[in-house]
């Protein structure tokens, strides 16, 4: 059994099919979900799912695409969903320099103000970096705080950031990029970072891994990234699954 430590299983590329994927999930090796939010509204679906289903939990919070929407009361709803039973973290916030959706000043103020959010509820966070990995390391290290802990997922730096990542409490996920044939970074990471360190993912219904490439993910595609990191490493996959769930479930306290 796999956990899937990031799906956004609320888009709506899930509408037509959401509930027999999620009652399949036990039968194709899926023990758990972590569904983040991705905004106001998103983080609300978030949690109405996992008040619905048992095998999924949830985030809130906002990536920085739409962290221009965000004002204080935005941080005030966080807090209040934040006391519902299965949401875990806040999340998925942080920088995207890729797209630029949101300007660059923006994105920084509110990645502080959600990180001050989940110091004071004393909450993982939940990490999102495209291009944007030294202003992301700086603002971790000028917010850090005793306790500070997390996930940068779907990890796409070098193995020395992965490294600085680990020594400020947090714990580096890989997603289906790992499976690329020319992506070496991730295959690099996933080769250096000890298991420990470790999380699996899929971010369905995005970055969907070799061999269904181009299609939409799914959280039980998440075996395919379990698979290569094995190959990578030269373990054994249950030996992945095993201790990759143990990771997450030490994380979030489960």
């Amino acid at each position: 059994m796999l956990i899937d430590s990031h799906a956004h299983f609320d888009d709506d590329r899930f509408d037509e099919d959401r509930d027999e994927l999620i009652q399949s999930l036990n039968d194709n090796g899926i023990e758990l979900i972590l569904n983040p939010g991705a905004d106001l509204l998103t983080s609300k679906n978030a949690v109405a799912l996992s008040e619905k289903y048992s095998c999924i939990y949830a985030a809130v919070g906002c990536h920085p695409h739409d962290s221009k929407d965000m004002t204080n009361d935005t941080i005030d709803i966080f807090s209040e969903l934040s006391k519902k039973k299965k949401v875990l973290a806040i999340g998925e916030i942080g920088l995207d320099y890729y797209y630029d959706n949101t300007d660059r000043i923006t994105q920084r103020k509110w990645f502080r103000e959600q990180i001050k959010l989940a110091k004071e509820l004393d909450m993982p966070y939940i990490v999102h970096d495209r291009d944007a990995h030294e202003d992301v390391l700086k603002i971790m290290k000028e917010e850090h705080y005793s306790g500070a802990r997390g996930i940068l997922h779907c990890f796409s730096s070098s193995v020395e950031m992965a490294r600085e990542f680990i020594r400020l409490g947090f714990m580096i996920s890989i997603g289906g990029p790992v499976t690329f044939k020319k992506a070496k970074t991730p295959k690099m990471v996933a080769f250096e970072i000890p298991l420990e360190h470790l999380l699996i993912e899929t971010d369905s219904p995005y970055l969907t891994p070799e061999p269904f490439r181009g299609k939409r993910n799914e959280p039980s595609y998440v075996k395919y990234v379990a698979d290569e990191i094995a190959r990578i490493k030269n373990i054994p996959v249950n030996v992945v699954a095993n201790k990759t769930n143990k990771n997450f479930k030490e994380l979030f306290n489960l």
